[in-house]
């Protein structure tokens, strides 16, 4: 690990924590303390994980819930894996091509019941849970049921996504949401007693409480009203619908970066890692605009290959071999111009997949040094709107990722998977795990994740500054930069052919915990786009 530069401490900002014996990173600040305690009560790093991700379900409920998906990487300690797990939906059985093409379908609107794939994440915390935790569902899920029980004061960054979602969950009817008609304030405090209640039955019954039983059949009716495909044996079967799949993984600057493999998107991290290294680190920094130019370069070609390729490899062939090979990693690097800006890519975005920014990440790693890198989302802001209100659950819209065009890989399908955008990350060294770590933003988690890598083990800056360095993404055609970026940096791309702008929000959040063998501590950043705080015992 390169020496971190020291921060200037006249300007704002945090520095890394620093903790002897565990650490959590999540987006809200309570979900990280549940995590400690957790952690304190003699739970490991995966128990403290899904305690997290079922207390940000509630207390974050724009991003992530029990109505969406899941993808974890977990490192046992001792052990020289890394063990992943897809805990993403699938489609409905009755969702064919043909019924979308006969019905005049050619896309999915985001509050579409057939934008709903079955949802994952229960079936993924029960799974990981009885392979590698040591406590069950039945006390996991206590904070999270207290907090949707006595409600949670509403945080800035939570308040200003549900504001920016008012008018999608009128159209859907999900009134709960909208406290006196409209968005709770910063501090207003939300409560969710139905949800409590689904909390309460998974529980006591694991993921039958879910998948099956009045639960399932509120949740089935809600997208049948709406017209959807959805039955109650697809949801039954959504309950073993979690997997452990084969990880993926690069070797880069004396590590190995790992990441769960399509239908999720971390291979675009390892696409990325691969034409960049081929690079020195630029004499202008990591603001400057030779090392920004190329990384966005890199990117629009690997996201090419996402929108051409990335599919589910169960119903498709993904060519993971072929794509992170090094031959075609140097041809990719080959026609990047070092001065100009490629003006044969198709734009990001373009082809599938509308903007979204709403994620939770959060990673922990215990006194053994289990690490787990974890991610839960419902995809867009509150997913698809649709909420099933007697069991308090909103459904996510994950089907979005699909394509309405017969004969493309990630066409839908029967039981299919989407192409995923959510990609916990893990760094491995010298047969241990170093470094859980994430970065969220929907399409631009690859993106983020290769410049967290990047700006930390290039240029040198700690796991904050790494975290909190200003960011930037080719989407649609245009490259989105944030306030950070100075001005001269932004004028030099756009002479160099980058239509360049300011984007609404900033470009998602991130968590990460390095784990200092050497040393004998962890070291951990919080992403300030989000409300969130790393903290360790």
């Amino acid at each position: 690990m390169i020496p971190p530069a020291s921060r200037d401490f006249h300007l704002a900002g945090r520095s890394p924590v620093y903790a002897a014996h565990g650490m959590a990173a999540t987006s809200m600040p309570a979900s990280t303390l549940v995590a400690l305690d957790v952690l304190r009560s003699g739970g490991n790093a995966l128990d403290a994980a899904v305690a997290a991700a079922a207390v940000l379900g509630v207390i974050e409920p724009q991003s992530t819930g029990i109505g969406g998906d899941c993808f974890c990487l977990y490192a046992p300690a001792g052990t020289g894996r890394v063990v992943a797990l897809n805990g993403s939906g699938r489609a409905p059985a009755a969702a064919t091509i043909d019924w979308f093409e006969d019905h005049g379908i050619t896309a999915l609107e985001n509050t579409s019941p057939h934008s709903v794939t079955i949802p994952g994440a229960i079936s993924a915390w029960e799974t990981l849970l009885a392979a590698h935790g040591t406590k069950g569902l039945d006390e996991l899920l206590q904070p999270a049921i207290g907090f949707a029980v006595e409600g949670w004061p509403v945080h800035h960054r939570v308040a200003s996504d549900w504001r920016g979602q008012v008018d999608k969950l009128r159209r859907t009817g999900a009134d709960a949401f909208l406290p006196n008609g409209t968005a709770p304030r910063e501090g207003d405090r939300f409560v969710q007693r139905p949800l409590a209640e689904t909390l309460r039955g998974i529980a006591r019954h694991g993921s039958r409480g879910f998948y099956e039983g009045a639960v399932a059949a509120d949740m089935v009716a809600a997208l049948r009203a709406r017209g959807g495909l959805h039955t109650e044996a697809d949801f039954a079967a959504g309950r073993t619908a979690a997997e452990f799949v084969e990880p993926i993984q690069t070797a880069w600057r004396g590590m190995e970066v790992w990441q769960c493999p399509p239908n999720g998107s971390g291979l675009l991290v390892l696409m990325l890692l691969g034409i960049l290294k081929g690079f020195e680190p630029s004499r202008d920094g990591p603001l400057g605009a030779e090392r920004l130019h190329r990384h966005l370069e890199a990117a629009r070609l690997v996201y090419r290959d996402r929108d051409a390729f990335l599919a589910d490899p169960a119903q498709a062939s993904v060519p993971v071999a072929r794509l992170t090979s090094p031959e075609y990693l140097d041809s990719l690097r080959r026609m990047i111009d070092p001065a100009r800006a490629m003006p044969f890519v198709p734009p990001i975005g373009e082809a599938m997949l509308p903007a979204h920014r709403d994620t939770v990440y959060l990673c922990v790693v215990d006194r053994d040094g289990n690490a787990c890198s974890f991610i839960n989302s419902l995809f867009q802001g509150f997913g698809s709107g649709i909420l099933a209100a007697q069991s308090g659950v909103m459904l996510q819209n994950r089907g979005l990722g699909f394509r309405i065009e017969r004969g493309h890989p990630n066409c839908i399908a029967p039981n299919k998977r989407p192409m995923h955008t959510i990609i916990p990350g893990m760094v491995m060294q010298g047969g241990r795990a170093v470094m859980p770590f994430g970065v969220m933003g929907g399409h631009f988690q690859p993106m983020g994740q290769s410049l967290f890598l990047a700006n930390m083990f290039e240029y040198g800056l700690d796991i904050q500054q790494a975290l909190d360095l200003p960011r930037l993404f080719p989407y649609q055609g245009k490259v989105e930069i944030e306030r950070g970026i100075p001005a001269a940096v932004a004028a030099q791309l756009a002479q160099m052919g980058h239509d360049v702008m300011t984007p609404e929000r900033p470009h998602g959040g991130g968590q990460a915990i390095w784990i200092d063998h050497n040393r004998g501590c962890l070291v951990g950043g919080s992403d300030p786009r989000k409300d969130g705080m790393a903290l360790g015992y």
